[in-house]
């Protein structure tokens, strides 16, 4: 499904349907000809999996969530025509809303929901570091700003991510 795309002076949404609850990618024309980039939130959970297409459901595993949203950021790119690669975008910032973990609960078993939570920072931190390690070398890594909640609208998932990059057109072949 293409985006749809709404001009309004500086900025272009990016969108899918006919009354959006919110555009998957926001543009922000700058003064040199580069675009700074607004990432919409996602999970990596049932979001993420939607958006490449993808059947198998992943739960509260940041190692496979974590870069499924960034494939999913990747896929908007292409999909909006900006540029065909994360490689090509320099993020500045990354909003991260890590859930409290499903199972088990705190009132059942207190030991055990602080080891899952400890479990899933860990994970999370070295998805997160990995990703950028392995997939991105080159590029800077962003500031990131982290809060933890109890959920995200994305039930599956253990985290939502939203972020902020710059397509600088001066360093493009």
């Amino acid at each position: 499904m293409s985006f749809s795309v709404k001009k309004r002076g500086k900025l272009t949404y990016y969108y899918h349907g006919d009354a959006p609850l919110l555009s998957c990618l926001v543009t922000e024309d700058l003064p040199d000809g580069d675009l700074r980039i607004s990432f919409a939130g996602l999970t990596g959970g049932h979001s993420a999996m939607n958006v490449l297409g993808l059947d198998d459901l992943v739960t509260m595993d940041p190692e496979q969530e974590i870069p499924l949203v960034f494939r999913s950021w990747e896929f908007w790119l292409r999909e909006a025509g900006i540029c065909d690669s994360l490689k090509d975008v320099d993020f500045i910032e990354i909003h991260a809303f890590g859930c409290q973990p499903k199972s088990p609960g705190p009132l059942v078993d207190p030991v055990g929901y602080a080891a899952e939570h400890q479990r899933l920072r860990d994970a999370y931190a070295k998805a997160y570091s990995a990703f950028f390690r392995d997939h991105l070398p080159d590029n800077g890594v962003p500031a990131r700003f982290t809060v933890h909640v109890v959920n995200v609208p994305d039930e599956a998932a253990s985290y939502e991510f939203a972020g902020t990059a710059l397509y600088q057109r001066s360093l493009q072949p």
